[in-house]
């Protein structure tokens, strides 16, 4: 799960998450064109529980650092909606939300993060790494490769942070951008402000990941760990085992341990990133404004860490829009709303 940074002063998420502490916040087709690096025999988006959408076989493409796994729907000469998830979840996120958004016009592609079901790294001797800047990269490499100049991001969780990250670091390639939770720029330095006890239990699995400890039993207990981060982020979405299992496959990817235990401790400042990441991420770590046209959006029943609406909102100087969304959707709203996130989509495109 993404979760917000937790400095004082400037960053409004800090004042939210001590707010919470307050309160006792508790611990708690579709493929229409060529790709430029095909696999012989393409993998199929495993089939929807209950019969339901679903995508076809899926594309692969090298993209910077990546072969980078993605579905695709809809016209090629359609303004393109990149569609970004988060941890610990894939892009089955979007299986509903896809086929909405193609049958309006639009191109539709839905990458695999680093890390995540067919994507993977170009080179053994690549860093595993995830910091902010770097999946942000991914999805400029990635617009480059199917040269797509501009787009609108919409994600939730890390998907969410990218977008964010996108904006601020790269204008000019979003014309516009959904986030889910808002504002979810960080910086380790902006993270290093002890919290109260209810408050610092939301983080807890970010604590665990920053021991050996907690690497071996995510290793170990991989499926069981993410299904239950599913059940806490979202404790009123009643999705069933299959529907759990479509994605878990997506974590079965080599570097995926890797790269979840990286991002969390460099969230920490635990683990290093690249210094030649460093100026992208000094202009990140003064939380910049974003500037492109932008809609956020709440799930009533998230049940992760996450700042009220009012705490971010100066965080967005151009056109916006703030939609809580309720009826007990949690954490994954793509996946539990669909019909709202595409909504939000078509309405940004066209503010």
């Amino acid at each position: 799960m993404n979760t917000t940074d937790r400095s004082e002063g400037a960053n409004p998420h800090r004042r939210h998450v001590l707010g919470l502490a307050a309160t006792g916040l508790a611990a708690a087709e579709f493929v229409m064109t060529s790709v430029a690096s095909a696999q012989t025999e393409p993998p199929a988006s495993p089939p929807s529980p209950g019969g339901g959408a679903s995508f076809g076989p899926l594309k692969q493409i090298d993209a910077g650092l990546l072969n980078v796994g993605y579905a695709e729907a809809g016209p090629a000469d359609g303004p393109a909606v990149i569609l970004l998830h988060g941890w610990p979840y894939d892009i089955h996120s979007f299986v509903e939300v896809t086929p909405i958004l193609a049958a309006k016009g639009y191109r539709v592609i839905v990458p695999y993060l680093r890390g995540y079901g067919t994507t993977s790294f170009l080179s053994s001797v690549t860093m595993r790494n995830a910091q902010q800047s770097v999946v942000g990269l991914d999805i400029i490499a990635l617009m480059d490769a199917l040269k797509i100049h501009q787009a609108t991001v919409a994600g939730f969780d890390w998907g969410a942070r990218t977008a964010d990250v996108m904006a601020v670091l790269w204008p000019e390639r979003c014309k516009a951008i959904v986030s889910v939770s808002g504002y979810l720029i960080s910086s380790p330095a902006g993270n290093q402000t002890p919290l109260p006890p209810a408050a610092a239990s939301a983080f807890w699995y970010q604590y665990y990941f920053a021991t050996e400890l907690g690497r071996a039993g995510y290793s170990k207990y991989l499926h069981e760990f993410n299904k239950f981060i599913w059940h806490q982020a979202s404790p009123k979405w009643t999705f069933d085992d299959a529907t759990y299992d479509r994605s878990a496959t997506a974590f079965d990817n080599p570097d995926h341990v890797d790269l979840v235990m990286h991002d969390y401790r460099w969230r920490l400042g635990l683990a290093d990133g690249e210094r030649k990441y460093d100026a992208l991420e000094k202009r990140l770590a003064a939380l910049p404004v974003v500037t492109v046209p932008a809609i956020t959006m709440e799930g009533e029943a998230n049940g992760a860490a996450h700042g009220p609406s009012t705490a971010y909102r100066d965080k967005f100087a151009g056109k916006y829009d703030y939609r809580l969304i309720g009826g007990g959707v949690g954490h994954n709203l793509p996946q539990e709303a669909p019909q709202a996130f595409a909504q939000a989509v078509i309405d940004v495109d066209s503010f």
